[in-house]
């Protein structure tokens, strides 16, 4: 351990753990994240699915009218687009607000700060997920795209 004027091992060793502490807090926002992915899929799927299986019925005649159930698949779909941009926003800021708080404290010298925030592959996964959920409402509503 490196010894720096004025600052003392309990002392040291406290700074480390902030540190550590920091990233455990990273981990359990991109865990939170997840949650929200999770259901958000859920929602997404069944409304597709229920939309989708419906519409099939109705274009084999063998319902008179899939109305009601292609309404109700497109509000889960969009449950599900609405629960997961929410999701991701929070997200977004939590973690502008904690590597702000982070960098405040490396600035004061209370954390040492020397290993990065890695970028979020659960973000990143997360975005992918609500731009498919766009295209499939879209093609629920415009009868238009890959999933039509």
């Amino acid at each position: 351990m490196d010894d720096k004027p004025g600052m003392d091992v309990s002392t040291e060793l406290s700074a480390r753990r902030t540190g550590m502490s920091f990233q455990r807090t990273r981990m359990s926002a991109d865990r939170t994240l997840m949650s929200v992915m999770r259901t958000s899929l859920s929602l997404i799927g069944f409304g597709f699915t229920i939309f989708q299986v419906f519409q099939k019925l109705y274009e084999t005649a063998v319902l008179k009218s899939a109305d009601a159930a292609g309404n109700f698949g497109k509000a889960l779909v969009l449950l599900g687009l609405v629960m997961l941009g929410l999701g991701i926003g929070h997200h977004v800021k939590f973690m502008v607000e904690l590597r702000g708080l982070r960098a405040q404290m490396k600035q004061d010298g209370l954390v040492h700060g020397e290993t990065a925030f890695p970028f979020s592959a659960t973000l990143a996964v997360a975005l992918l997920l609500f731009s498919i959920g766009l295209f499939a409402i879209a093609s629920m509503v415009f009868s238009v795209g890959p999933f039509h």
